[in-house]
């Protein structure tokens, strides 16, 4: 896919960055030493399973408020051979966890998961058991082909000799700083002398670096039952937290297959439940299938007016029956059924906009990273990793450097829901690590942060290109819009006129600066190069790794240093 292979319906705006190009492989991540990091890897004749890896560990170096080894993810791997694969390395309940272990606000809404004192958001409660190193561990074991230490080097570089803060970081750190105050460690790393780290300034994590030589020598295991583990234990004893040496030796990751579904003779694929994104996507598309959107146009009210009731209907059914298939039965075939599709669809009002209840039930029984990767075999990766929200729990464990989660603030502290907290039960999550194939072909690989708006976004680049005929970088740059119910939010990028004429059919218009977080994707193309896009809503950068190695038989022969006979 060039970038121009898919305009059909032209739609101009401008884009702020520009996309890379690459016939050996393709890295897009959210920090420009992650993904130069990867494309280190793809140089060093690595594929693209161990370019994701050893971007991720970066990832936590230079994107600490974003991703971390106590945090959680899913990884879609696509192998040369076609194959596709999930690792569901997302946090779990901690085992000594139970349905009423929070005092939920009172009166609070259906989607409000907030408890007294924020123990479930802030400090060593809100911690879930982590599953991100294992995952990682994991997929470089089953389908990379570079030893870990080697994957990891770069992190450990960027960990020990520092890095320069991008302005983004400087705004991350300034709006956890009050949470900052009452743990010393990540006030003396994120807010020396009492101010937030200055762009330009630069960045050192001894202690994370030593943490990272650790896991290079020992593997997962130096957290998952090691030292790092042990101080982890050690602290959530110490401090009222759930997490136990039990959790981190029990935690196993899972290998699960992809949602598959159609569009417009397109094939979608995507993260199965527990996550929420790979059935809700293949819901919405359904029933936008039945609209003519390339003819209605981008961000047109009526396109605005579909998409933001097709999000109605996906939430209210992702509230009542999407959670952790190993607790309730979720009724996936339903949520994806044509005909569900064309039973909601009927009852959308083109003037007006609508309260929606859930139409399935259970059977009985927010801030991100995302990473793209590719390799010229064929090797695809597009993985979605998180602590949660901003700076997880937003305090450093003693002696490692390392940044919890603070995961149990997905789960609803109220019992007897779908989301309630039981022993064990794996996040629901929106990550939407999504692939999209043409005639059994990859074409595109895309995904983002943003937690509850990571999946209708995704959902978004994917109609951008497929119905509006959008270039890649278009369709990752492209405005988007978002509501669960109530408020509809749309980016400034969205005209005056269509947020007025949205309005008249009833919908709560907010404008906000964004939806979601920084999009990432590759395109591949019909003569086998790569393109990668980034966007503008984070530090996005993509590294193209293109040339390759001299042609066979090449010698060069150094001219002899005597002087020639006369």
């Amino acid at each position: 896919m060039n970038d121009n292979a898919m305009r059909s319906n032209s739609t101009r705006f401008a884009t702020e960055k520009s996309p890379a190009t690459g016939s050996r492989g393709m890295v897009v991540s959210n920090h420009p030493l992650a993904s130069a990091a990867g494309a280190e890897m793809l140089a060093a004749g690595g594929n693209a399973i161990d370019a994701a890896v050893a971007t991720q560990f970066t990832l936590t170096v230079v994107e600490p408020m974003m991703i971390g080894l106590i945090g959680g993810g899913t990884a879609h791997i696509r192998t040369a051979d076609g194959t596709h694969t999930i690792i569901d390395g997302m946090s779990a309940v901690p085992l000594s966890g139970h349905a009423t272990m929070y005092r939920p606000v009172p009166g609070g809404a259906p989607e409000n998961y907030e408890t007294l004192g924020q123990e479930n958001v802030v400090g060593p409660k809100s911690v879930a058991t982590p599953g991100s190193l294992l995952a990682w561990c994991m997929a470089l074991e089953k389908f990379g082909t570079m030893p870990l230490a080697d994957v990891i080097e770069p992190a450990i570089r960027h960990a020990s000799r520092g890095f320069r803060v991008t302005p983004y970081l400087h705004d991350c750190i300034t709006t956890a700083a009050p949470d900052f105050l009452k743990d010393a460690l990540i006030s003396a790393r994120y807010l020396p002398g009492g101010s937030a780290l200055k762009a330009g300034e630069r960045l050192m994590q001894g202690d994370y670096a030593d943490a990272l030589r650790l896991i290079a020598q020992e593997g997962a295991k130096a957290l998952h039952g090691g030292p790092l583990g042990a101080a982890v234990a050690a602290h959530m004893e110490a401090t009222g937290g759930f997490v136990a040496m039990d959790d981190l030796t029990t935690y196993t990751p899972r290998v699960r297959e992809p949602i598959r579904t159609a569009y417009r003779g397109w094939e979608i694929l995507g993260p199965p439940p527990p996550a929420a994104s790979g059935i809700h996507i293949a819901q919405m598309l359904a029933i936008l299938e039945g609209f003519d959107l390339g003819a209605l146009g981008f961000g047109t009210t009526d396109t605005c007016h579909l998409i933001a009731e097709a999000l109605r209907i996906a939430f209210a059914d992702r509230a009542a029956g999407t959670g952790d298939p190993d607790f309730i039965k979720v009724p996936v075939a339903k949520i994806m059924s044509r005909e569900y599709a064309a039973e909601r669809r009927a009852a959308i009002d083109m003037a007006r906009s609508q309260t929606w209840a859930a139409g399935v039930m259970p059977g009985e029984g927010a801030n991100t990273t995302h990473l793209t990767t590719a390799d010229a075999a064929g090797n695809v990766v597009a993985s979605t990793q998180t602590i949660n929200n901003l700076f997880g729990a937003r305090y450093i464990v003693p002696g490692t450097g390392m940044i919890p989660n603070n995961y149990m603030h997905n789960f609803d502290p109220r019992p007897g829901r779908a989301l309630s907290i039981a022993p064990g039960k794996r996040v629901t999550t929106s990550m939407s690590p999504m692939m999209a194939l043409r005639d059994g072909k990859i074409r595109f690989a895309l995904g983002l942060p943003g937690g509850k708006k990571i999946f209708p976004s995704a959902m978004q680049a994917i109609i951008n290109v497929i119905d509006h005929g959008m270039s890649l970088q278009e369709a990752v740059e492209a405005p988007r819009i978002w509501t669960e119910g109530v408020a509809l939010e749309v980016e400034g990028g969205i005209p005056e006129p269509v947020r007025d004429g949205l309005a008249a059919r009833g919908h709560d218009v907010q404008v906000v600066p964004t939806v979601a977080g920084g999009m990432g994707a590759i395109g591949f193309n019909p003569d086998g190069s790569l393109t990668g896009a980034s966007c503008w809503r984070a530090d996005g950068t993509p590294v193209g790794v293109s040339g390759g190695l001299a042609r066979s038989g090449v010698r060069f022969v150094l001219e002899s240093a005597k002087p020639k006979a006369n």
